[in-house]
């Protein structure tokens, strides 16, 4: 008489891009970051002469330049330095939408897929099973 035993092994085969939206979060966190201190220091009239200032002004050009020309800066008061710049604003709400447009992207369809095989062995009657081929009398 022979004896046959099944095993079944399934694997869940959908990956998870969670470093990839990881990374791209982070990227374009750290631009909004930025451009909200921009805005910030803008709305302060903070001294533009100031290195840091510099620097935040430098790195964030880019980004507000595209936007500069649709709405005319505002200043706040009079006497001071300090003016309300509507590129940088559309630039923050049109990255935050560009962000999320891309992570929505980078997010797998739900679809879940499973892969499944069965391995079949063949014993011969008078052959003892493996070791590791029964288990608290339940096959694998």
């Amino acid at each position: 008489m022979n004896q046959v035993i099944k095993q079944t092994e399934t694997h869940n085969t959908q990956h998870d891009s969670t470093t990839g939206k990881m990374i791209v979060g982070v990227i374009f966190g750290l631009i909004e970051i930025i451009l909200g201190m921009r805005l910030i220091f803008k709305l302060l009239g903070a001294n533009p002469s100031n290195g840091f200032i510099k620097i935040i002004y430098g790195m964030t050009q880019f980004f507000v330049g595209i936007f500069e020309g649709i709405f005319s800066k505002n200043a706040v008061s009079d006497t001071s330095r300090a003016v309300f710049e509507p590129a940088t604003f559309i630039a923050i709400i049109l990255i935050a939408l560009l962000a999320w447009l891309v992570l929505v992207l980078m997010t797998p369809k739900k679809s879940n897929q499973v892969e499944t095989t069965e391995y079949t062995s063949h014993i011969a009657s008078g052959d003892q099973p493996e070791p590791g081929d029964q288990q608290d009398g339940r096959q694998k």
